[in-house]
């Protein structure tokens, strides 16, 4: 029963986690607008060079063409921003009521798993259409570790946007900093923006394991698992500190002593 019970909580919270990302219309709108615009825009822009550049999972230099690891960043830089922004909005709108649940006894474990389900549902369709697009412009050496990849990058940011969501107590600074931390992020790591791509600083960069990872899917045939699980790892630690902030901020601060105190008659 305990069990049936805990499936039935765990199902109604996902419901309605999956419920309020597709009424966010903007959210769809970007998904389905802005992922085709940014990746054909960077197709039409970018130049056909060869770059050169260090990819260090595999530790060896590479020379590919400019316009197609765009692409790759364009992908990354597009799911990144959507995952972020969606998990960043629900987390923030549902922060209220997800205090009210739980000071009426809904655990709190079976809410942050219905936002991380609802998280890896996203991240799985918005980066499979992130790979379709790439795939309309230019043959990828491995499609399906490119969407691992992707999603490794989008679960990071989704964990982060959930992360501000219970920390911050503003909209509009939550999509600062998401937009931000994306743009910063895979400016970094363009090797065509920037020469020093292959800097040691960029390896502390939430994205950096995917851009690896992503790098290697379009232009070799090993895939560096170990970086591929740099976006997870840091998914882990975002969901980590906003589970111990949601619990630090739906907690019952009324002391179970305060009534039994008021009830002692002080000693004159």
């Amino acid at each position: 029963m305990n069990v049936r019970r805990a499936w039935d909580r765990y199902r109604t919270a996902t419901v309605f986690a999956v419920t309020e990302h597709l009424r966010n219309r903007l959210a769809l709108v970007l998904v389905l607008g802005f992922v085709p615009l940014w990746i054909t825009l960077v197709h039409l822009v970018i130049a056909d060079g060869d770059v050169t550049f260090l990819l260090r999972a595999s530790g060896e230099h590479l020379t590919v063409n400019g316009n197609h690891i765009s692409q790759i960043s364009g992908a990354v830089n597009a799911v990144t921003l959507i995952v972020g922004f969606m998990m960043f909005i629900v987390t923030f709108r549902s922060v209220g009521f997800d205090q009210r649940l739980v000071l009426a006894g809904y655990p709190r474990g079976h809410l942050l798993a219905a936002k991380l389900t609802a998280l890896v549902l996203a991240t799985a369709a918005v980066c499979a259409y992130a790979t379709a697009v790439t795939a309309v412009y230019w043959s990828p050496e491995r499609p399906v570790a490119l969407w691992a990849a992707l999603c490794g990058a989008a679960l990071a940011f989704g964990g982060i946007g959930i992360a501000l969501g219970v920390a911050l107590r503003g909209e509009l600074e939550g999509m600062f900093v998401v937009i931000m931390l994306s743009i910063i992020d895979m400016g970094l790591q363009n090797p065509v923006a920037n020469p020093a791509a292959d800097s040691d600083v960029v390896r502390y960069l939430p994205s950096y394991g995917s851009m690896q990872s992503g790098t290697a899917a379009g232009f070799v045939e090993d895939v560096p698992w170990l970086h591929m699980a740099l976006g997870p790892l840091w998914f882990v630690f975002a969901v980590v500190v906003a589970g111990t902030v949601l619990w630090m901020r739906t907690r019952d601060r009324r002391s179970p002593l305060a009534g039994m105190r008021r009830g002692v008659p002080r000693r004159g």
